[in-house]
């Protein structure tokens, strides 16, 4: 668990410094320019920061750390409650700051500004993640930079049913995001960091259904996929050997003419 309790530190120290670069650009800043540049970069930042890392205890955690799923999904809902929280109504999203525009709370100027930001607070947040990384602190972050060189890709299964598993979930988010934001902070937050775990789970298990057809712990029974052998038998054929002729090959089943001849 020491490898779990260095990440977790580090968690709490991006959180820290962001809400630190946010205090302070609220201070410094003209409120049109915090709102649209500094709590945008600082937003993004620390949940790109926190998904990178979050995202390699899912996938290396599980096998090198000895913990569970459910240790990773605790995580998740804790960092976007978190986030939910600090944020400071900073969108740290791309499609959402699209979707303001769209609903005209926010103008075209504004919106560039915030697409921008997040451009910038998302680059930075993938280079400190790498350098805290390189130090390999843990195992985890050095079986990380191991595998990293080999540029493999994070979707696990077809193209096309990612992207679908990937549009219902976000159908779903956008969904509850609208019917909530007119609510109170205090019912919000929760709301939806416990949507985007259920969504992440979800997802996670629709993903294994559509590449396997089925679930081996649930059950074994595959529902899309028919269970027909990729390899197929060549059917057998018999040699026959006659008195003065080259030997010919016959299907088998085939009916032997083995008369001698006069």
């Amino acid at each position: 668990m020491a490898g779990l309790n260095v990440s977790i530190a580090f968690f709490f120290l991006v959180v820290g410094v962001c809400q630190l670069l946010r205090q302070l650009s609220k201070r410094l800043l003209s409120p049109g320019a915090y709102g649209c540049l500094a709590r945008e970069l600082a937003g993004s930042l620390q949940l790109c920061t926190s998904c990178l890392e979050l995202r390699m205890l899912l996938e290396i955690g599980l096998w090198g750390g000895g913990f569970g799923p459910d240790v990773v999904l605790t995580l998740l809902f804790l960092l976007f409650v978190v986030h939910g929280a600090s944020f400071d109504g900073a969108a740290a999203n791309p499609t959402i700051s699209l979707q303001e525009f769209l609903l005209l709370e926010s103008n075209l100027a504004a919106t560039a500004a915030k697409l921008l930001a997040q451009v910038v607070g998302m680059g930075m947040g993938w280079a400190v993640t790498k350098l805290y990384w390189s130090w390999e602190l843990t195992h985890f972050h050095l079986i990380q930079n191991l595998i990293a060189s080999e540029c493999s890709s994070s979707i696990h299964t077809s193209l096309h049913h990612a992207a679908f598993v990937e549009g219902t979930c976000s159908f779903f988010f956008h969904l509850v995001l609208l019917k909530l934001r007119q609510s109170r902070l205090m019912y919000r937050v929760p709301a939806l960091a416990a949507t985007v775990t259920f969504l992440t789970y979800t997802g996670m298990l629709t993903a294994l259904l559509l590449y396997q057809g089925n679930i081996p712990r649930l059950f074994q029974k595959n529902l899309l996929y028919s269970q027909k052998s990729k390899y197929k038998i060549p059917k057998a054929r018999i040699v026959v050997h006659v008195e003065g002729d080259e030997p010919r090959q016959k299907r088998k089943g085939e009916k032997s003419n083995s008369e001698p001849r006069a």
